[in-house]
């Protein structure tokens, strides 16, 4: 029997279910990977909501192999194109195939390195989010409308992080 899956604005927003199967299924399959944009966002706390995942997934052919396992794992139809895009790092592979949309992203703007994310990632109840300070550079970067939009909101939502480890 197939699955059928929604997509687009068929589907429920983002939410922390996904994040669980995203961060299990990855963790069994060593995936290097961080939560980024808004979902990246919503995890360090900020109420806001997306319609998909995006994930900064770093770019190495080891790393390409055990995300196809992963996100085969959870319920994507990840054909050979996609296998090949995944493998070899594309800049952008977009998943509407699945459970939920998920993009996965190998080169964000805004962020020169995944190793120098890496190192400033922050670790929310298991799920490797990026600090909030890239998530800001990449959307400034990435200047989109939509991006814009929510900057001040973003950048408001930092000064709190920043009073809150402070106290």
């Amino acid at each position: 029997m197939s699955k059928t899956f929604l997509t687009g604005s068929d589907m429920a927003a983002f939410d922390y279910r996904q994040a669980e199967e995203i961060r299990d299924a990855f963790a069994r399959h060593g995936c290097r990977y961080l939560f980024i944009g808004k979902s990246g966002a919503i995890l360090l706390g900020f109420p806001d909501t997306t319609q998909d995942a995006d994930l900064f997934v770093e770019k190495s052919e080891r790393n390409g192999e055990s995300l196809v396992a992963a996100l085969r794992e959870i319920g994507f139809s990840i054909d050979d194109g996609q296998a090949f895009q995944i493998r070899s790092g594309k800049d952008f592979v977009q998943l509407k195939n699945g459970p939920f949309d998920l993009d996965l992203v190998f080169a964000p703007d805004g962020i020169e390195r995944f190793e120098d994310a890496w190192s400033r990632r922050v670790v929310v109840e298991g799920f490797p989010v990026c600090h909030i300070d890239d998530i800001i550079a990449s959307k400034v970067a990435t200047n989109r409308q939509k991006d814009r939009e929510s900057l001040p909101r973003l950048e408001s939502f930092r000064l709190y992080l920043r009073r809150r480890q402070r106290e």
